[in-house]
């Protein structure tokens, strides 16, 4: 089985740092070396024959064992060494840092609409959208997943003009892929990374950059795929498919095996990506969170914005739990998911006459409308009720509908249990721990899925009634579905664990039943025994919201050429939007309560208001270096994630809350007051002029100062100081609470949230 399993967990998982037992071929690990490499002997004409020396000359390793050189994006190499020889790098003084290799795992239509993109008309102020269309054509999306079908329609370059003439990049020849062939003028790049895999695994995988799991087929035709028609799931969501930048280029890096993602393949990807000229990476995986100076993902996404490249980067699958964020670099937009306002409603009628929705993608021949018994739980195995491998009796299950609770293992491998031990049909309910969230499959048996309310009348109906009976019904594609969007439930949450100061995620975007190109070499389930064969498939998780904003980033890029990567995400989180369409607070699909910044950040993107701003906070590659140094890392940590010699510290934030962040997250600790300065660029009119706007909570009182900001000149900056105060009298201890800082003009509103933390007395 691939990656692809069809269940929100399958889409993300927790880090896991390589342990012995996956080396099969050896008994050596996976080490990331950073080296001071300013310290090359200047006979040494490059870094690679001074690694390779240097290593030789410590250690027993051969040149096999040396997998990567990285330069671009690090300062080191990767090797494979047993722990003995890793100990001895790292008594070398030219060695800043030994570290184990990570496996990290992925995150895993009618988007464009929803976001207001279906004509592009109007979307750039001032602008006609052929303008727009023509200077996106120049923007390259580099997705690093796990490759790419190339034959899918969503990479047709009907109509694109030449490369542009500063890509340095290539599509890599295998067995199974052609670049004179699957190559073109929309699909300008294809590489793979499978030295990290093939060292831990033995590599069993044909190295290639096809895409033999759907997910990065899906990902990379939903930052940037090209006008499909007619496009479904088997009959579901028909219509017009589209990516969000469509006029835009795709690269793509396959460093995404079987087993996962191994940090030295995705370090490897980041790097040539950044040497061959990608404007915006989109990596839909993730880690748990560790420091940034151990975080493989943060020290390339560093080096790929001082580079001017853009990295958006999946939130995590693990909510809704509090601080379960992956990804939490302030140099990276961290995405997390939100519903769409389309469903696939499926009911279940009971025998007792009570009908009940939930949803589901089953496509195949229906139940028909006799009622069928409705099993639950039944049968000596402790496990039943969850539907898991061996766990059902074929001699109770035969013929009936069985109810199965969610959790454990993937959706539809339930289905595919109760289909090989006789069953006919499934109702997949929620327990507490996903609450109301409903995520439809394509299942293989009919199925629907119920939220955990409807769950429990259905299980207690079939515990009590005498002879339970249930028949299910499937009813196609509904639109306009409301309240939406609503913060999916699996969507990780802060607070942030990394940096308490900085607020993440920093938005969601559309990721719960998301139509995109997937690979014709697996079925919608991801299930071997899945035979099926789709163009397109319907799949969720902060994996799908990911590349809509890498998408949106990249018309952004176009639209404004000169805007640093910190200036198109604070576009994108001060224009988000914080109500639903029913004009009330968003939801959280978790227990249906209103969601707060911790769950949805700045709020859900909108594009439309993103390409003009109006101001924006902007920050340097200094002022993350001034950040750096405001934690509690050793200056050879920094250098880690830096790559520079000379850093001294000897300018830095006295608090990281001091960074020019979109947004606030304010601790209260020994002090009952806090101070932050921001200073916000003028990207709109001259001789603009804002108001600000404060909402908080009772416990606090907020003063900005000056309350209103003149800005002469389109470029000007302004700077003001924002002071918090926690009254008196009050234990907030452990408590937090929200509100926001916003500069309004007749023109634009300009919203950041705030988090308030009290975490002592």
């Amino acid at each position: 089985m691939g990656l692809g399993s069809g269940t929100v967990i399958w889409l993300f998982a927790i880090v896991v740092v390589i342990q012995s037992c996956l080396f099969t071929v050896s008994a050596k690990k996976i080490y990331i070396v950073r080296m001071k490499h300013h310290q090359k002997p200047i006979s040494y004409s490059t870094y690679s024959g001074w690694y390779a020396d240097h290593l030789q000359s410590l250690t027993s390793a051969t040149p096999d064992s040396l997998l990567y050189t990285y330069e671009a994006a690090y300062n080191g190499f990767a090797v494979a060494l047993d722990p003995e020889e890793a100990e001895s790098l790292r008594q070398s003084d030219s060695v800043l840092g030994v570290y184990e290799d990570t496996l990290y795992n992925l995150h895993t239509t009618r988007t464009p609409e929803f976001l207001g993109l279906e004509r592009e008309l109007g979307l750039w102020a001032g602008h006609p959208p052929q303008e727009l269309n023509q200077a996106s054509q120049d923007v390259i999306v580099g997705v690093l997943d796990t490759g790419v079908w190339p034959e899918s329609k969503s990479f047709n370059d009907v109509g694109m003009p030449a490369v542009p003439s500063g890509w340095r990049g290539q599509c890599e020849v295998a067995a199974d892929f052609d670049p004179k062939i699957n190559c073109n003028k929309k699909l300008i790049g294809a590489r793979f990374f499978s030295r990290g895999y093939n060292m831990a695994s033995g590599g069993k995988e044909l190295p290639s950059p096809r895409d033999h799991d759907g997910h990065g087929t899906h990902t990379a035709s939903t930052a940037a795929g090209s006008y499909v028609a007619n496009a479904s799931l088997l009959g579901y969501a028909a219509g017009t498919a589209r990516g969000m930048a469509t006029h835009a280029r795709v690269a793509t890096y396959k460093v995404c095996w079987k087993t996962g993602c191994f940090g030295s393949d995705i370090l490897a990807g980041m790097e040539r990506a950044i040497l061959d000229g990608v404007d915006v990476l989109s990596l839909s995986l993730g880690g748990g969170s560790v420091p940034y100076y151990r975080d493989t993902i943060a020290i390339g996404a560093f080096a790929a914005m001082e580079k001017g490249i853009l990295v958006s980067c999946s939130a995590g699958n693990s909510g809704p739990a509090k601080a379960t964020l992956a990804n939490v670099a302030p140099w990276i937009m961290t995405v997390g998911a939100g519903t769409l306002d389309r469903d696939f409603p499926a009911i279940a009628t009971l025998g007792n006459g009570e009908k009940f929705s939930g949803v589901s993608l089953y496509s195949g021949k229906g139940m028909g409308e006799k009622l069928l018994g409705l099993i639950y739980n039944k049968g000596g195995n402790s496990s039943s009720n969850l539907c898991l491998a061996g766990s059902l009796d074929p001699t109770i299950v035969r013929g009936k509908v069985v109810v199965c609770d969610r959790g454990i293992s993937a959706r539809v491998e339930k289905g595919a249990v109760v289909r090989d031990a006789g069953g006919v049909g499934m109702i997949l309910a929620n327990t507490a721990t996903t609450g109301e969230e409903l995520v439809a499959d394509s299942h293989l048996l009919p199925a629907m899925a119920v939220g955990r309310k409807v769950g429990d009348i259905i299980r207690k109906y079939v515990e009590t009634d005498k002879n339970p009976t249930a028949v299910l019904g499937f009813g196609g594609t509904v639109l306009n579905v409301k309240p939406s969007p609503v913060v999916a439930a699996f969507s990780s949450r802060g607070p942030n664990m990394v940096t308490p100061q900085i607020l993440k995620p920093d938005v969601i975007g559309p990721g719960v039943n998301i139509l995109a190109a997937w690979s014709e070499a697996v079925g919608p389930t991801g299930l071997e025994q899945d035979t099926r064969k789709t163009k397109f498939n319907i799949v969720s998780g902060t994996s799908m919201s990911c590349p809509h904003i890498s998408g949106l980033a990249a018309l952004l890029k176009a639209a404004h050429p000169d805007w640093s990567p910190s200036a198109i995400k604070s576009a994108l989180m001060t224009t988000a939007y914080t109500l639903d369409n029913t004009n009330y607070p968003l939801r959280d699909a978790a227990d249906n309560s209103f969601a707060n910044p911790w769950a949805h950040g700045s709020g859900h993107v909108d594009p439309r208001k993103a390409l003009s701003p109006g101001l924006v906070y902007d920050i340097t590659p200094e002022q993350y270096i001034m950040f750096l140094c405001s934690l509690d890392y050793t200056i050879e940590h920094i250098q880690t994630i830096v790559k520079r010699p000379n850093i001294t510290c000897s300018g830095k934030f006295t608090d990281p809350s001091q960074l020019n962040y979109p947004s606030f997250s304010v601790l209260f600790g020994k002090s009952r007051v806090a101070r932050y300065s921001r200073e916000l660029t003028n990207v709109g009119a001259a001789r603009s002029i804002y108001q600000v706007t404060v909402q908080a909570p009772q416990n606090v009182v907020v003063t900005v100062k000056p309350s209103r900001l003149f800005f002469r000149n389109v470029g000007d900056k302004q700077r003001y100081t924002v002071t918090f105060v926690s009254r008196k009298g009050i234990n907030q201890l452990g408590r937090n609470a929200f509100g926001s800082i916003s500069w309004k003009n007749a023109q634009h509103l300009v919203k950041s949230p705030v988090a308030f933390s009290w975490t002592h007395l």
